[in-house]
C-alpha cells in the first residue's frame, strides 16, 4: 500500500479533470518537498513490476506524464479499483507517454531489445507484455525547477532533496530488479543508474548505456541512432562517435542475453 496515495487520494479524486490538466501540482496541494527553486510533487509512479525483465529509466516524470498519471489514477479510484491496481494502471498509462513513446519504441526495436525479451516488438510493453517491463525514473516523483520540468541541473547526485529520491526510490528498485536489463535514457538517467552500479545494486553487464532520451529536443540524436540520418550535416551538439560506440556496446550485450536465453531453453 502506498502511503503517498493514501495521503493524496482525497485531493486527487476531489479535483476536477480540468484542474489536473491545467496544473498537475494542483496549485501546490500535491507538493511533497522543495528546496530553493526545486519542487517535488506527487504523481502516482510508485508501482514496481516484480516480474520485469527490462527496466527503462528516464530522468523524472515531466508535467505531461504527471498529468496523465493523475488522470488515470483518478479514473481508477472513481471506478472503485484498489490502490495497488490503480497505481499499476496509472504507471503503464502515463510512462513515457506522448510523442516520446514512439521514439523510445523505435530505438528499443532498433537494437533488438524485443528479441532479447522474446516478443515481436517493444510497442507491446505498454499492453500485452506489460509484465515484462518496469518504467521508472531516476527521480520517481516529478521534479520542477522554477516551474519547468527538471532536466538534470542541479545534479541529482549532489542535491540533498533529489538524492533522497534516489536513495528511497531507485535504489530500492535496483535491488528488487537486479536481474533485469536496465536502459537509462539520456546521460542524466545514466548517471543515476551507474550510481546504482557503483553501490553494488546492479552489474554493469546488465546496463545498456547510451540510449538518447526520447524527447523531441533530441530529434537529431535519435535520428542518427536509428540510422535515419548520416554524419554529414549533423550539428555540433551530436557526437556520432559516442552514439556509434554506445549502439555497438548495446548490440554486444543484447546478443549475450540472447545466447543466455537460448541456453536456458535448450
Amino acid at each position: 500500500m502506498s502511503n503517498f496515495l493514501i495521503r493524496f487520494a482525497p485531493v486527487i479524486t476531489a479535483a476536477y479533470e480540468a484542474e489536473i490538466r491545467e496544473d498537475p501540482t494542483l496549485s501546490g496541494r500535491l507538493v511533497i518537498g522543495s528546496a530553493g527553486d526545486l519542487t517535488v510533487t506527487y504523481a502516482p509512479f510508485e508501482h514496481v513490476v516484480p516480474t520485469a525483465r527490462l527496466v527503462i529509466v528516464g530522468i523524472t516524470p515531466g508535467a505531461e506524464q504527471a498529468r496523465n498519471a493523475l488522470l488515470e489514477v483518478r479514473r481508477a479510484l472513481a471506478a472503485g479499483v484498489s490502490h495497488p491496481d490503480a497505481l499499476a494502471r496509472a504507471k503503464v498509462f502515463a510512462s513515457f507517454s506522448g510523442p516520446m513513446r514512439n521514439a523510445l519504441v523505435a530505438m528499443l526495436d532498433h537494437v533488438g531489445v524485443h528479441r532479447a525479451l522474446g516478443i515481436a516488438g517493444a510497442g507491446s510493453l505498454w499492453s500485452t507484455h506489460a509484465q515484462l517491463v518496469h518504467f521508472t525514473s531516476a527521480l520517481r516523483f516529478p521534479v520542477f525547477r522554477a516551474g519547468e520540468n527538471y532536466r538534470g541541473t542541479p545534479s541529482m547526485l549532489r542535491t540533498p532533496l533529489l538524492r533522497a529520491q534516489l536513495d528511497e526510490g531507485l535504489a530500492q528498485e535496483a535491488r528488487v530488479l537486479a536481474h533485469a536489463i536496465w536502459v537509462p535514457c539520456g546521460p542524466k538517467a545514466a548517471d543515476a543508474v551507474n550510481e546504482m552500479v557503483r553501490r553494488g545494486h546492479l552489474v554493469p553487464e546488465r546496463v545498456l548505456n547510451g540510449m538518447p532520451h526520447p524527447s523531441g529536443a533530441n530529434a537529431e540524436r535519435i535520428a542518427y541512432f536509428l540510422g535515419r540520418s548520416s554524419r554529414e550535416g549533423l550539428s555540433v551538439k551530436t557526437d556520432p562517435v559516442r552514439i556509434d560506440a554506445a549502439r555497438e556496446a548495446m548490440l554486444v550485450k543484447l546478443a549475450r542475453f540472447g545466447e543466455l536465453a537460448a541456453g536456458a531453453t535448450a
